[in-house]
């Protein structure tokens, strides 16, 4: 199915929204909230230390960036604006995976799960086949290298442009940003009860490789003197910008608040590392 071109008649607006409302994203963010609320409520109450407000307030506004970037008004201008489907971008991969992750949302939906359900995903976690996938996935080289083949694949202009063609791919594309992003972002926020295998101090260049790369994505659309996906040129343009200045909008959103997004975690470990060391250095026994 090809996306619509334009913008939406008022006569349809109804049945737009009620058709955004039940897109599969959606529906499991939602079905996702009600599990963790649940799981979040019993763990407050026995480990309020580990769970308290904070925790849930990160989960709910994670939950509601995905909700915000596939929802109105962002999806009708993505199929218009390379900027809006940028900002859709930055949204999925640089926003809600690190405030999911700030939830420590394992624990909690788990706990949230219907008792047979959770008793069925508790074996198959403990079971040898579940434990290899959890260690690979747990891998920050694996992580990082996924997510970049993810970030380059689908920024190449003929992917790029499926897309923007298609329902389907417009998902998958999603989908697969979304989903390594995850992976990525578990070991910079190591959630409780996670462990990495990689010292802390290794996240500061995991997460510089990841701005640098960025950063080379966001020169090419912010300074190319051509538009890259062609898809953007052929819709009309609804204001006063051209594809290629529209293009050269999306390049600066993906480098200034994109590379916030990586450089202020870095500035985080950072500072905390070095809060750290003193206090062990005065803890530490004379020799």
């Amino acid at each position: 199915m090809s996306h619509p071109v334009g913008p939406l008649p008022p006569a349809g607006l109804d049945t737009w929204l009620l058709s955004w409302a039940m897109e599969p994203v959606v529906v499991v963010s939602v079905l996702a909230g009600g599990l963790y609320v649940r799981g979040w409520a019993s763990l407050s109450r026995r480990m309020p230390e580990r769970f308290g407000t904070g925790r849930l307030v990160a989960m709910m506004a994670g939950l509601a960036t995905i909700i915000l970037a596939v929802g109105p008004p962002l999806e009708a201008q993505a199929l218009l604006h390379l900027w809006a489907h940028m900002a859709q971008h930055l949204l999925l991969m640089m926003v809600a995976p690190p405030l999911l992750w700030m939830g420590a949302p394992v624990a909690p939906m788990l706990l949230g799960l219907p008792r047979a359900i959770r008793r069925w995903v508790a074996i198959g976690l403990a079971l040898p086949p579940g434990r290899r996938v959890a260690r690979v996935l747990a891998s920050p080289a694996m992580s990082g290298a996924a997510f970049s083949v993810a970030f380059w694949t689908w920024h190449v202009p003929a992917l790029y442009d499926l897309a923007l063609r298609s329902d389907f791919w417009h998902h998958v594309e999603h989908a697969c940003f979304f989903a390594t992003a995850m992976l990525f972002w578990r070991p910079v926020i190591l959630p409780w009860p996670g462990h990495s295998p990689w010292p802390r101090w290794a996240m500061i260049p995991y997460l510089v490789l990841a701005d640098f790369q960025n950063s080379v994505l966001a020169a090419i659309l912010t300074f190319s003197d051509r538009v890259i996906y062609a898809a953007y040129a052929a819709v009309p343009r609804v204001h006063a910008i051209s594809a290629l200045e529209d293009q050269a909008i999306a390049g600066v959103i993906m480098w200034v608040p994109g590379s916030l997004a990586f450089l202020l975690p870095v500035l985080w470990i950072a500072g905390t590392m070095a809060t750290r060391q003193p206090d062990r250095m005065a803890t530490a026994p004379l020799r």
